[in-house]
């Protein structure tokens, strides 16, 4: 399913042609939890993680989505959904690894992006649920499932990646392979 050019009025008011960032969310693509002796954050992707991250990555050289930057937690389930997306969208942005991603709140991910260089303008975050469902909400002021492998597009009113706040942001479309693959 895609959400597309969802209406925000407060976000329309706000927003200056000049000065937008972009950010990608997406939740890491379907884990195993076949091996119960693994650490939660050495878990690998299973069998459909393995199909569907390829699968986004080549989503989004189709639909042109090409981001500056890729940064991803480094648990292995979102490093490697990571490494296939870029890989298979044939992506030439750099896959950066931030470990204060891995189990984060949506004040954490604020935290973390409030930090990236200003020249990056548009960035795809590779992460974990609940932190990405909830800073999706706290950025857009909407609620939305993001299942495993889920990707969000945001608008940012802002020209600064310190500037990022609560509803500064806007939900462009939100793409659940599931219903994508079908």
């Amino acid at each position: 399913m895609i959400v597309n050019r969802l209406h925000d009025s407060k976000f329309e008011t706000k927003i200056s042609d000049e000065t937008m960032k972009t950010l990608f969310l997406m939740r890491h693509a379907k884990s195993s939890w076949d091996d119960p002796t693994l650490r939660d954050f050495d878990r690998p992707l299973n069998k459909r993680g393995l199909k569907t991250a390829p699968f986004m990555g080549k989503l989004m050289k189709q639909k042109n989505i090409n981001p500056d930057l890729i940064l991803s937690s480094p648990a292995k389930r979102a490093a490697c959904t990571a490494e296939l997306v870029k890989e298979h969208g044939n992506l030439s942005a750099e896959i950066s690894y931030e470990k204060r991603i891995y189990d984060a709140s949506a004040y954490d991910l604020l935290t973390v992006l409030s930090s990236i260089d200003d020249s990056i303008e548009s960035l795809l975050l590779v992460g974990h649920n609940p932190g990405l469902e909830d800073l999706l909400r706290v950025l857009t002021g909407q609620t939305h499932r993001m299942p495993t492998a889920a990707l969000a597009k945001i608008s940012l009113n802002i020209n600064a990646w310190q500037q990022i706040s609560e509803n500064f942001g806007k939900l462009e479309f939100l793409i659940k392979p599931k219903e994508e693959m079908k």
